[in-house]
C-alpha cells in the first residue's frame, strides 16, 4: 500500500481531522500487512504426506534432480534433467557426472529410464559396450535406488514422504515464481513402504531393510495444489566402511508435459555382471 502525504495551505485540515485521518492510514496499512501473513496449514504432517496424491493427479512433470555425496574430504554433485508420468511410474533423466567422477573429465552423461522395479541405464561405463544398456533391479538394491542412480527417482522422492512425521510449517516462500509452503520434517522409510503406491513399495522394501536408520530428514516445497515442487532429502549410509552423506535435491514442474519412456529391446541389454 502506497500513502501519500500531502501539506496543506492555512485554513485546510485542522489538527483534529489531521489526527483522524492519520489513525486511519495507520488502520490501513496494519490491516494490510495483517493479510498478507500467511496462514500456517493446520496439518503439516497431512499435507506432505498427500503431495504423491497431488502428483498422481497432475499427471507428469519434468524435473531436475542433483546429488549432493559428501565422504572423507570429498564431496561431489551429480545432475539430471528429464520428466515423470506419476501415474506410469516411468520417466527418463540424463544425468552427467561431476568432472573426473569417473576417471575422465569427458564421461558421456549417462541415460537413466525408470520403471516400476527396474532402473536401466545406458553409459554406465564399468566397462559396458557404449552401445548396450544395463538393468538394474531396485527391490534388490540397499538403497532401493533413491541413491545409486545418481538421482532419487521422483516417484521414489514423492512416495517417500508417505511416511512423513515430526513436520513443521517453516513458512510460505517463492519457487520459480510460484509460491509454496515449505515445511521440515522426517521420513520414516519403512513407514512410507508400507502405504507406498504398489509399483514402488518393493524398492522402498529394499531401501528400509538396507540403510542403517529409517529416519530421513527432508525439507519439501507444496504449491497451492499441494503438488510437490521441491523435496531435499539427507541420506547417510557406510560404503565399505565408510560414512557417507547424500544430499538429495528433485524439482518439479511443467505439470502435465507428456512424458514418453520406451523400453531398451532385450538384445540390446548387457547381459555381463556389473559393479553397481
Amino acid at each position: 500500500m502506497r500513502v501519500v502525504q500531502r501539506y496543506g495551505r492555512p485554513g485546510g485540515l485542522g489538527g483534529g481531522a489531521l489526527a483522524v485521518t492519520a489513525s486511519l492510514v495507520a488502520a490501513a496499512v496494519t490491516g494490510c500487512a495483517a493479510a498478507e501473513e500467511p496462514v500456517p496449514p493446520p496439518d503439516p504432517a497431512g499435507a506432505v504426506r498427500g503431495a504423491a496424491d497431488a502428483l498422481v493427479r497432475a499427471g507428469s512433470s519434468k524435473a531436475s534432480t542433483a546429488m549432493e555425496m559428501a565422504a572423507g574430504g570429498t564431496r561431489v554433485t551429480i545432475r539430471g534433467e528429464g520428466g515423470y508420468d506419476f501415474r506410469r511410474r516411468t520417466g527418463h533423466l540424463q544425468v552427467v557426472l561431476p568432472k573426473d567422477a569417473a576417471g575422465t573429465s569427458e564421461h558421456r552423461p549417462i541415460t537413466e529410464l525408470l520403471t516400476p522395479g527396474a532402473l536401466y541405464m545406458k553409459n554406465r561405463g564399468a566397462g559396458v559396450p557404449a552401445d548396450k544398456w544395463v538393468r538394474v533391479d531396485t527391490t534388490a538394491l540397499d538403497d532401493g535406488n533413491l541413491v545409486t542412480g545418481g538421482a532419487t527417482d521422483p516417484g521414489a522422492a514423492a512416495e517417500l514422504l508417505r511416511g512423513a512425521r515430526d513436520v513443521t510449517y517453516v513458512g510460505e516462500t517463492e519457487l520459480a515464481g510460484v509460491k509454496v509452503r515449505h515445511y521440515r520434517g522426517v521420513a520414516d522409510i519403512g513407514a512410507a513402504a508400507k502405504v507406498a503406491a504398489p509399483q514402488l513399495r518393493g524398492s522402498l522394501a529394499a531401501a528400509a531393510k538396507g540403510f542403517t536408520t529409517d529416519a530421513v530428514p527432508f525439507d519439501a516445497y507444496l504449491d497451492g495444489d499441494g503438488r510437490l515442487r521441491k523435496v531435499r532429502h539427507q541420506f547417510s549410509f557406510s560404503n565399505q566402511g565408510r560414512a557417507v552423506a547424500v544430499a538429495s535435491t528433485t524439482l518439479l514442474y511443467g505439470f502435465g508435459e507428456r512424458v514418453r519412456v520406451a523400453l531398451p529391446d532385450g538384445r540390446d541389454i548387457y547381459a555381463g555382471k556389473v559393479e553397481v
